[in-house]
């Protein structure tokens, strides 16, 4: 099936879609197989694990366009995959739509801040007018080629002007054609239940470990009214923090053998990605 199809139908069921974020392919591949049904290609775990820089802007199109190739063609979920301003203007945000649909990928997430854009949930984010927003939004919805492919439209209002100016860009951003809308940080659930009840389309949770909206269970999230739910920083910080034990344990003790046991093992980890399906291509093409 379209990976676009898929995904709205997900979107469309009554169980709240939970979408992982991996900050890499294998993350993703991770994801998958634990029996998640969609994966978020987060813009902050790409900055932190592509450059090793904060999630401040300095990705380019064509670095996150490889990196959406590389997701969509490590699993057969759909992948939706953060677009951050769509890198320029109306202009550009076509260029943008039709790489990232070229790639693979079920959706892509564009939002309303001021270039070079932040983390949602850092301070200090700065808006473009609404107006402007309203013409990108336009503008993908016209340089998508498979009607299927889902564009999810995200304000950062919320922080700078308050959650009525937030809904009220989210409202223009539905009726300019998105086809789903993320009001990003709001601050309490009273918060997170009026932007549930003020969309026709679906609304997306976003769930930042440490960030400024109150973190939920999928369960309680679907109860006030959220249809889709990524976690975009977990597996990020989970992996920093495992990685940075593994090092000061090689540093101090010079061995790493007292964290085997914390280890994918060797064959479990081949087969994670893929290898058995290697060894059957080779059987197939190069040794028979």
């Amino acid at each position: 099936m379209n990976k676009g199809k898929k995904l709205r139908e997900l979107l469309a069921a009554k169980e709240i879609l939970v979408a992982p974020g991996a900050h890499d392919a294998m993350t993703a591949k991770v994801i998958e197989k634990t029996g998640f049904p969609a994966v978020y290609m987060t813009g902050y775990g790409q900055a932190a694990s592509h450059l090793g820089t904060p999630d401040v802007g300095l990705l380019t199109m064509t670095e996150m366009l490889a990196r959406a190739n590389n997701f969509a063609s490590a699993v057969d979920i759909p992948v939706i995959a953060d677009g951050d301003t769509g890198f320029g203007n109306a202009v550009n945000v076509m260029r943008t739509v039709r790489q990232y649909e070229m790639a693979g990928v079920a959706a892509i997430q564009l939002e309303d801040q001021v270039a070079p854009k932040k983390c949602g949930h850092m301070t200090g984010r700065q808006v473009i007018p609404m107006e402007e927003m309203v013409g990108k939004i336009k503008a993908a919805v016209e340089a998508r080629q498979d009607p299927d492919f889902v564009i999810i439209a995200r304000t950062d209002a919320r922080t700078v002007h308050g959650i009525e100016e937030a809904i009220r860009r989210g409202k223009a951003y539905e009726e300019a054609g998105a086809d789903v809308i993320f009001i990003e940080s709001p601050e309490s659930v009273e918060e997170m239940k009026m932007i549930t009840s003020s969309f026709k389309v679906p609304v997306l949770a976003n769930m930042v470990e440490g960030g400024r909206t109150p973190l939920l269970t999928t369960n309680e999230l679907e109860s006030i009214g959220y249809n889709l739910v990524i976690f975009p920083t977990a597996s990020t910080y989970i992996t920093a923090q495992a990685m940075k034990k593994l090092m000061e344990e090689l540093k101090v003790k010079g061995t790493t053998k007292e964290l085997i046991d914390q280890m994918i093992p060797f064959p479990e980890f081949n087969k994670m990605i893929g290898l058995p399906e290697i060894r059957e291509i080779e059987a197939k093409f190069v040794l028979g």
